[in-house]
């Protein structure tokens, strides 16, 4: 009888790895926070590929906290992230000084 539960289970991985696409395991499973975009502060990376947000934290032990944070491809304001953790905030984006700024 025990063997056929873990057969069942076994199979069911199977399924579940199947439909979902590759490396979409961590990114679906529990320990993922959903956050809400709140504002767009700019861009980064080498080629300008990187947005940097202000994120507010809807559940879990930071809730309420607004944060930094670096994300990669198309994002606007309102927005959900799903970040898998939420305690490193991201660097501020360094601006050049123009002429007579401090």
């Amino acid at each position: 009888m025990a063997e056929k539960k873990q057969q069942k289970t076994k199979e069911q991985q199977q399924q579940s790895q199947a439909t979902a696409s590759k490396g979409s395991e961590g990114i679906l499973s529990e320990n993922a926070v959903p956050a809400v975009v709140e504002s767009i502060i700019g861009r980064t990376g080498a080629r300008g590929e990187v947005t940097q947000v202000k994120a507010r934290i809807l559940q879990g032990y930071d809730k309420g906290k607004s944060m930094r944070r670096n994300v990669k491809g198309p994002v606007r304001k309102k927005d959900i992230l799903m970040l898998r953790e939420t305690q490193i905030e991201a660097r501020r984006i360094k601006t050049k000084m123009g002429r007579g700024s401090f």
